[in-house]
């Protein structure tokens, strides 16, 4: 039986039972994603057809129009994930820690446990961001992502500080620093990209707790109290 045969009788099953599982949503988008990527660093976005993304992930075309609105739409899993890790981070960063201790940490243990999967995925992430320089399209999937980073960062911060996630001062915070991120991610990705020596970056647990502490002017980086985060 051919693949695109098995994926069209479980979602043929699952339909029955009240619709594809978002789980197994998640997975097909991310696999459809993973081959537009892939094709569009390669060719091109306009050289690149929704029939050789059908074809690259073993699918049809009308499955692929049926998780996306449009081809450019299928890198936005892609650029999404790109981010969640950073994000999941940030999420688990323990007050008596400062910024450039919990990012080196977190990133030598992805080093050492991910997958050769979320490895490939994190690098094709970086290819979509270069790649948004001269693609509005991607270029929209990016700043969706980034604004999805603003949001989860007005959490992170006010939990940090203490403060409501309303409060003008989180908001414009969480704004400054996840603008940080975005400009040094692409920096970052962009001289990865043109052939530098990943060693060189090797400060960049310190470059990325720099930027935000530059950003917020000083005052998101640094570890805080342990009660810093409960609010009256």
């Amino acid at each position: 039986m051919s693949e695109e045969r098995m994926v069209a009788d479980v979602a043929s099953k699952e339909r029955s039972r009240g619709g594809m599982s978002e789980q197994r949503r998640h997975r097909v988008r991310l696999e459809i994603s993973r081959e537009a990527a892939r094709l569009f660093w390669e060719q091109g976005v306009d050289a690149t057809s929704g029939d050789q993304i059908a074809e690259a992930v073993g699918l049809s075309t009308r499955t692929i129009w049926r998780h996306f609105r449009s081809k450019e739409s299928c890198a936005e899993p892609i650029v999404t994930q790109s981010v969640e890790w950073e994000m999941s981070t940030l999420r688990s960063w323990p007050p008596h820690l400062s910024l450039e201790e919990h990012l080196a940490a977190e990133a030598t243990r992805f080093g050492r446990e991910a997958s050769a999967m979320e490895q490939a995925d994190t690098a094709l992430g970086v290819k979509m961001i270069r790649l948004a320089d001269t693609e509005p399209a991607i270029r929209t999937a990016w700043l969706m992502a980034c604004d999805q980073v603003e949001r989860e960062m007005t959490e992170i911060i006010a939990i940090r500080l203490g403060l409501k996630a309303d409060d003008l001062e989180v908001r414009l915070h969480a704004a400054a620093a996840s603008a940080a991120l975005r400009v040094v991610n692409e920096y970052i990705g962009a001289t990865l990209l043109d052939g530098v020596d990943p060693r060189e970056f090797a400060d960049a647990p310190a470059l990325i707790a720099n930027a935000v502490r530059r950003a917020t002017a000083g005052t998101v980086g640094d570890p805080v109290s342990a009660d810093a985060g409960r609010q009256e």
